[in-house]
């Protein structure tokens, strides 16, 4: 599926092989738009599919993170200003998983990520527009990360997201990428 994906922000070096893409990003590579900070960037790296509809979207991501605000993830965008990216962070010295929803200001939930060294799956579904954010070490339990009303449009751009606001260099390998139709499980089912 990563073969049929378009950049926005192409990075300087990158290489896709099988189903595997790695990259290494710019620095100055970011998404964020006006909160607390005040400044808008739509700088950061974006592998997407462009989806029509409804769909639940996963990735294995692996990184060396090593700077503040390291990350690397999946993201929906529909424009500059709404989209929502999820994965992992760099922030006060440690690996977070979270996620940035943005309608116009973006806002950020995060937590510790325990991190047991083999990367992080997380998936998005998107179905009636409510957005459900899950996350697995182990690609077979699924705890939730985020609820949450995402707006309605004609096409999505999804894909594997990485950025490095600071200082660049962070290497990034997503593996397992797919986008299939909407997993209309029970909030609570982990699987």
């Amino acid at each position: 599926m990563l073969k049929q994906c378009v950049w926005l922000n192409e990075p300087n070096k990158w290489v896709l092989e099988h189903d595997t893409l790695s990259i290494v990003t710019d620095a100055g590579s970011d998404f964020w738009q006006t909160t607390h900070y005040g400044f808008k960037r739509d700088s950061g790296h974006l592998f997407g599919l462009m989806v029509e509809g409804d769909f639940t979207a996963q990735v294995h991501v692996n990184g060396d993170y090593k700077s503040l605000y390291d990350q690397a993830g999946l993201m929906v965008r529909i424009d500059e200003e709404n989209w929502i990216k999820t994965g992992i962070e760099v922030s006060d010295g440690e690996l977070m998983v979270g996620s940035v929803l943005t309608t116009g200001c973006s806002d950020w939930a995060t937590g510790v990520f325990p991190d047991l060294g083999n990367g992080l799956w997380v998936r998005i579904t998107l179905a009636s527009e409510v957005m459900k954010i899950q996350w697995s070490a182990d690609g077979k339990c699924w705890p939730l990360l985020r609820l949450c009303k995402f707006p309605n449009a004609q096409r999505y751009l999804v894909g594997p997201m990485c950025c490095s606001p600071e200082v660049g260099g962070l290497k990034a390998e997503f593996t397992g990428f797919m986008v299939t139709s909407p997993r209309l499980k029970d909030l609570h089912d982990l699987s």
